[in-house]
């Protein structure tokens, strides 16, 4: 019974929509945060003195802007991600469960 679910599931247009939708976008948000989190800390790697240079004549150094970019960039990026998994994804996810049982 078990296995011949599983296969009915796997064979919906819907789920394959599902996999494929899901997985190619999963990938993009990952490549995009390893981007701006693997620049980041290359960027402290290699040029110390840039996140260190003051902003002007105040007290701040660029490199606190930066880093509070890569953290509000990190919450964006799963807040994008989470409203899409509750619309587009559960809708898909509910019309396999009404077609397959």
């Amino acid at each position: 019974m078990e296995d011949n679910l599983v296969e009915r599931i796997q064979a919906n247009p819907n789920y394959q929509k599902l996999v494929a939708t899901r997985s190619s976008y999963g990938w993009l948000m990952t490549w995009a945060m390893m981007i701006v989190y693997y620049g980041f800390i290359l960027l402290i790697a290699f040029d110390k003195e840039l996140l260190s240079a003051r902003m002007g004549a105040g007290v701040m150094t660029w490199g606190m802007p930066i880093g509070l970019f890569v953290i509000v960039f990190t919450v964006i990026i799963t807040g994008i991600y989470v409203r899409r998994a509750n619309s587009e994804f559960d809708d898909l996810t509910a019309a396999i469960r009404k077609e397959v049982l």
